[in-house]
């Protein structure tokens, strides 16, 4: 399990609490990857987002193991949102769009995500 204060700067915090569990659960390098991007994306906006920034509010990562698959769970403070309201980032309006492409790249790279508490809680799944 890992708290952060809802601080941009603590974002950088993810990385190697990813790279403890490499060694630890045997992930391949491009697994490593998915899990890294997908987990920044998620910390990134619950910091940004769910919390608005506000460093007196806290983001909670936890991890659960089953069988070989590891599931994150990210949870914010904050209000939630409606994740299949989101503009899809791959239409022509939307390319250069700064922003709004998490929600997509963590669909894209793990196992499965899915949502809970309206949107304030996101949980990862990924095999390895």
């Amino acid at each position: 399990m890992l708290t952060l204060a809802s601080d941009p700067k603590n974002v950088a915090r993810v990385e190697p609490f990813v790279e403890n569990l490499v060694s630890k659960y045997c992930i391949s390098p491009d697994v490593y990857g998915n899990i890294l991007i997908s987990l920044t994306e998620a910390v990134t906006n619950a910091i940004v987002h769910g919390n608005d920034g506000d460093t007196s509010k806290s983001v909670l990562i936890r991890l659960k193991k089953k069988k070989n698959t590891l599931l994150f769970l990210i949870s914010d403070e904050g209000g939630g949102f409606n994740p299949d309201a989101l503009p899809d980032p791959t239409a022509p309006e939307n390319l250069l769009t700064v922003g709004g492409r998490g929600v997509f790249l963590m669909r894209q790279l793990s196992d499965d995500v899915t949502f809970y508490d309206n949107g304030s809680t996101v949980e990862m799944q990924f095999k390895i």
